[in-house]
Protein backbone atom coordinates (compact mmCIF):
# COMPACT_ATOMS: atom_id res chain seq x y z
CA UNK A 1 0.00 0.00 0.00
CA UNK A 2 1.35 3.40 -1.01
CA UNK A 3 -0.02 6.93 -0.84
CA UNK A 4 0.51 10.08 -2.87
CA UNK A 5 -1.06 13.51 -2.45
CA UNK A 6 -1.40 16.08 -5.19
CA UNK A 7 -3.70 17.88 -7.60
CA UNK A 8 -5.80 16.13 -10.26
CA UNK A 9 -4.44 17.24 -13.64
CA UNK A 10 -6.20 15.00 -16.18
CA UNK A 11 -9.13 12.57 -16.08
CA UNK A 12 -9.21 10.23 -19.07
CA UNK A 13 -12.28 8.56 -20.56
CA UNK A 14 -13.38 5.15 -19.31
CA UNK A 15 -12.19 2.23 -21.45
CA UNK A 16 -14.30 -0.92 -21.82
CA UNK A 17 -12.86 -4.00 -23.52
CA UNK A 18 -14.57 -6.89 -25.37
CA UNK A 19 -14.04 -9.15 -22.35
CA UNK A 20 -16.18 -6.81 -20.22
CA UNK A 21 -13.13 -5.46 -18.35
CA UNK A 22 -13.22 -1.70 -17.79
CA UNK A 23 -10.76 0.87 -16.47
CA UNK A 24 -10.36 4.61 -16.13
CA UNK A 25 -7.08 6.50 -15.75
CA UNK A 26 -6.29 9.85 -14.18
CA UNK A 27 -3.16 11.94 -13.57
CA UNK A 28 -2.18 13.58 -10.29
CA UNK A 29 0.56 16.22 -10.08
CA UNK A 30 2.80 15.73 -7.04
CA UNK A 31 4.44 19.04 -6.15
CA UNK A 32 6.26 17.84 -3.02
CA UNK A 33 9.66 17.75 -4.73
CA UNK A 34 11.66 20.47 -6.49
CA UNK A 35 10.28 19.37 -9.86
CA UNK A 36 6.55 18.54 -10.03
CA UNK A 37 5.80 14.99 -11.16
CA UNK A 38 2.72 13.94 -13.15
CA UNK A 39 1.76 10.45 -11.99
CA UNK A 40 -0.81 8.33 -13.89
CA UNK A 41 -3.09 6.01 -11.90
CA UNK A 42 -5.75 3.57 -13.02
CA UNK A 43 -8.94 2.30 -11.44
CA UNK A 44 -10.44 -0.96 -12.67
CA UNK A 45 -13.87 -2.60 -12.49
CA UNK A 46 -15.98 -1.23 -9.60
CA UNK A 47 -13.24 1.26 -8.55
CA UNK A 48 -13.95 3.29 -11.72
CA UNK A 49 -16.69 5.02 -9.70
CA UNK A 50 -13.96 6.66 -7.58
CA UNK A 51 -12.66 8.49 -10.68
CA UNK A 52 -16.16 9.56 -11.73
CA UNK A 53 -16.37 11.67 -8.54
CA UNK A 54 -13.12 13.58 -9.27
CA UNK A 55 -12.73 16.96 -10.90
CA UNK A 56 -9.66 18.57 -12.48
CA UNK A 57 -7.87 20.85 -10.02
CA UNK A 58 -9.07 18.95 -6.93
CA UNK A 59 -6.51 18.18 -4.21
CA UNK A 60 -6.54 14.47 -3.38
CA UNK A 61 -4.72 11.70 -1.54
CA UNK A 62 -4.53 8.48 -3.57
CA UNK A 63 -3.94 5.10 -1.94
CA UNK A 64 -2.64 2.58 -4.46
CA UNK A 65 -0.89 -0.71 -5.10
CA UNK A 66 2.01 -1.20 -7.48
CA UNK A 67 1.22 -3.79 -10.19
CA UNK A 68 3.58 -5.19 -12.81
CA UNK A 69 3.30 -7.73 -15.60
CA UNK A 70 5.05 -9.11 -18.67
CA UNK A 71 3.38 -9.35 -22.09
CA UNK A 72 5.19 -10.36 -25.30
CA UNK A 73 8.61 -9.88 -23.68
CA UNK A 74 7.70 -6.34 -22.59
CA UNK A 75 7.25 -5.28 -18.97
CA UNK A 76 4.58 -2.94 -17.70
CA UNK A 77 3.98 -1.16 -14.39
CA UNK A 78 0.61 0.18 -13.27
CA UNK A 79 -0.38 2.15 -10.20
CA UNK A 80 -3.74 0.65 -9.23
CA UNK A 81 -5.68 3.19 -7.14
CA UNK A 82 -8.22 1.74 -4.73
CA UNK A 83 -8.95 4.73 -2.46
CA UNK A 84 -9.15 8.44 -3.31
CA UNK A 85 -9.70 11.03 -0.58
CA UNK A 86 -10.46 14.69 -1.22
CA UNK A 87 -8.14 17.07 0.62
CA UNK A 88 -10.55 20.00 0.37
CA UNK A 89 -10.30 22.67 3.07
CA UNK A 90 -11.55 21.48 6.43
CA UNK A 91 -11.40 17.76 5.67
CA UNK A 92 -9.35 14.85 4.52
CA UNK A 93 -5.94 13.80 5.76
CA UNK A 94 -5.11 17.02 7.61
CA UNK A 95 -8.16 16.66 9.82
CA UNK A 96 -7.46 12.95 10.39
CA UNK A 97 -3.84 13.73 11.31
CA UNK A 98 -4.92 16.42 13.77
CA UNK A 99 -7.42 14.02 15.36
CA UNK A 100 -4.74 11.37 15.81
CA UNK A 101 -2.46 13.92 17.50
CA UNK A 102 -5.25 14.95 19.90
CA UNK A 103 -5.89 11.33 20.83
CA UNK A 104 -2.19 10.72 21.51
CA UNK A 105 -1.74 8.30 18.61
CA UNK A 106 1.14 8.69 16.23
CA UNK A 107 0.44 9.24 12.58
CA UNK A 108 1.50 6.43 10.30
CA UNK A 109 1.78 8.60 7.18
CA UNK A 110 4.78 7.70 5.07
CA UNK A 111 5.96 9.11 1.79
CA UNK A 112 6.95 6.68 -0.93
CA UNK A 113 9.23 7.71 -3.76
CA UNK A 114 8.96 5.64 -6.91
CA UNK A 115 12.16 5.39 -8.89
CA UNK A 116 11.79 4.19 -12.48
CA UNK A 117 14.75 3.61 -14.78
CA UNK A 118 15.20 1.82 -18.07
CA UNK A 119 18.04 -0.70 -17.76
CA UNK A 120 19.36 -3.68 -19.76
CA UNK A 121 18.87 -7.02 -17.99
CA UNK A 122 18.69 -10.75 -18.80
CA UNK A 123 15.47 -12.75 -18.33
CA UNK A 124 14.97 -16.53 -18.42
CA UNK A 125 18.18 -17.17 -20.36
CA UNK A 126 17.33 -14.57 -23.01
CA UNK A 127 19.00 -11.22 -23.30
CA UNK A 128 16.57 -8.31 -23.31
CA UNK A 129 17.99 -5.05 -24.58
CA UNK A 130 16.00 -2.92 -22.20
CA UNK A 131 13.63 -3.34 -19.33
CA UNK A 132 11.88 -1.37 -16.67
CA UNK A 133 13.35 -1.25 -13.18
CA UNK A 134 11.06 0.03 -10.44
CA UNK A 135 12.10 0.63 -6.88
CA UNK A 136 10.02 2.06 -4.07
CA UNK A 137 12.05 3.99 -1.55
CA UNK A 138 10.53 4.99 1.75
CA UNK A 139 11.70 8.18 3.40
CA UNK A 140 14.21 10.38 1.60
CA UNK A 141 15.24 9.23 -1.84
CA UNK A 142 18.92 9.44 -2.74
CA UNK A 143 19.85 12.06 -5.30
CA UNK A 144 20.43 10.61 -8.74
CA UNK A 145 23.25 11.63 -11.10
CA UNK A 146 22.15 13.67 -14.10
Amino acid sequence: MHELSGTVKVILEEQTFASGFNKREFVVTDEADKYPQDIKFECVKDKVELVNKLSVGEKVKVTFDLRGNEYNDKYYVNLAAWKIESLAAGGGASQQHAASLRSGRRSSRRRATILVAQLPFPTKGRSVTSGLFVSILEGNAPSLPR
